[in-house]
C-alpha cells in the first residue's frame, strides 16, 4: 500500500491528451462525464461506474462538470492479489475499460473515504484488499506473464530498455534505431504501431512520470524536472499539465491529491 497516489478532482472542464502511466489507473464518477479514449475508441464514463486503465495502455479523454476519485496501484500491488486468488504470479490484464457495477463502485469509495476521513491503516487495507480482489476475480480477462511489456516484442523490449537507462539525457533516433538494428523510419513505424506514441513522446511521458513520483517523494519542482531531465522549467510545466490536468505545485498544495504512505 505504500506510495500509492490517491486523487480527488471536482468540476473538471478539460481535455487531456493521451498518455499513459506505469501503473494501473483506477477511477470512479461521482458526477458528470468524462468522454474517454481508449484502443481507439471513446466512451462515456458516467457517474456511478468504474473506469480501469492497464500499465502503458494509451488514455485521454475530455471532461464535462466531471467529479472523480481516482488511485494508481502499482503492478506489484495487483499481481499480489492477483497470486493470491488465482496462484499464478501474473500480471492481471483488464479489457472492459468502463464498468457499470455499483457493487465495485461502492466498495471503491470507501477506499476513497478511508483515505480522504484519514481513517487507520488497518481499515484502508481492508477496503484496498477488499475492492481490488472483486475487481481481479470478476473482470480480469488474463493474466500476462511479468517478464515484459508490449506483447514481448524485441525491438520494443529492447528500446525501452534503452530509453529507462539513458532517460536523463534523453536518447536520439540514432542511438535507439542502431541499438536494435533498425532504419529510423522503420525503428519509428514499428514503435508507433506498438506503442501509440512516438518515441519522443513515449520519453516525455516517462520523464514526466518519474518527475511526478520524486516530488510525491519530497523533491522541489525544480529539483524533479531537472533530475528528470528537464533544462526547461515552462517545458516541464506545460507537459506536466497536459498529461495530469494540474500543475506540479498542487501535489504539494492542494490536499485532494494525497500519497498515502502508511
Amino acid at each position: 500500500m505504500n506510495n500509492i497516489l490517491f486523487t480527488n478532482v471536482k468540476e473538471s472542464n478539460k481535455n487531456f491528451s493521451m498518455h499513459f502511466h506505469d501503473t494501473y489507473s483506477i477511477g470512479i464518477t461521482h458526477q458528470g462525464l468524462y468522454k474517454s479514449r481508449n484502443k481507439n475508441n471513446t466512451f462515456d464514463f458516467y457517474a456511478n461506474s468504474t473506469r480501469i486503465n492497464n500499465p502503458y495502455e494509451l488514455h485521454g479523454g475530455i471532461s464535462q462538470n466531471w467529479f472523480n476519485h481516482y488511485f494508481y496501484p502499482s503492478v506489484e500491488l495487483m499481481s499480489e492479489i492477483y497470486f493470491e486468488i488465482f496462484y499464478e504470479k501474473k500480471k492481471p490484464i483488464f479489457e472492459k475499460h468502463i464498468i457499470n457495477d455499483l457493487l465495485l463502485y461502492s466498495k471503491l469509495r470507501d477506499v476513497f473515504e478511508s483515505v480522504i476521513y484519514k481513517k487507520d491503516y488497518i481499515e484502508l487495507e481492508t477496503y484496498c484488499i477488499d475492492a481490488l480482489s472483486y475487481l481481479i476475480k470478476n473482470y480480469t480477462v488474463v493474466g500476462k506473464q511479468l517478464d515484459g511489456h508490449f506483447n514481448n516484442n524485441i525491438v520494443i523490449s529492447k528500446s525501452i530498455e534503452l530509453i529507462n537507462d539513458t532517460l536523463y539525457n534523453s536518447p536520439s533516433l540514432d542511438e535507439l534505431s542502431t541499438n536494435i538494428g533498425l532504419s529510423k523510419y522503420h525503428f519509428i513505424r514499428i514503435f508507433k504501431e506498438e506503442i501509440g506514441l512516438t518515441p519522443h513522446q513515449y520519453i516525455i511521458n516517462k520523464k514526466v512520470e518519474n518527475a511526478r513520483k520524486l516530488i510525491e517523494k519530497g523533491y522541489s519542482i525544480i529539483e524533479a524536472s531537472i533530475e528528470s531531465g528537464f533544462n526547461d522549467q515552462s517545458h516541464f510545466n506545460r507537459n506536466f499539465k497536459r498529461i495530469f490536468d494540474f500543475s506540479p505545485t498542487w501535489i504539494n498544495k492542494n490536499r485532494n491529491f494525497i500519497l498515502y504512505n502508511n
